[in-house]
């Protein structure tokens, strides 16, 4: 599980970075300032839950037992999908139905930051 947590972090993080300069260099004017800042957000998380998930493939690699490490890693990456996915697509495409599954997002980022709080307490 580590590596194919490790894969995707990188995935996600190079997609983050390529989304960064798309959105600084080809939507900037195209967008509205709304749009864009969404977008930009959505660039954020995505590149803040890459680094957490890299982060979380390294402790899986070190503590293959500790079950609630492979629940944080797809909490983060199913937040990055439902979070900054239904971001990209509301300014991007304007897909109004996408704006109720953001907090879905959010509350798997969520989740996955208490599942890592618990597991923390068997890393030590």
């Amino acid at each position: 599980m580590a590596r194919l947590f490790l894969a995707i972090a990188s995935i996600l993080g190079a997609l983050s970075v390529a989304g960064g300069a798309f959105g600084a260099h080809a939507l900037k004017g195209k967008l509205s300032e709304t749009a864009l800042a969404s977008f930009e957000t959505g660039v954020r998380y995505q590149m803040y839950h890459a680094i957490a998930l890299l982060l979380v493939s390294l402790l899986i690699a070190q503590n293959p037992d500790i079950k609630g490490l492979v629940t944080t890693g797809w909490c983060f990456v199913a937040g990055v999908v439902l979070f900054s996915g239904s971001l990209y697509g509301l300014s991007l495409l304007e897909i109004k139905a996408l704006g109720p599954v953001t907090p879905l997002g959010g509350v798997a980022f969520i989740a996955g930051w208490i599942s890592l709080a618990l597991a923390s307490a068997k890393l030590v």
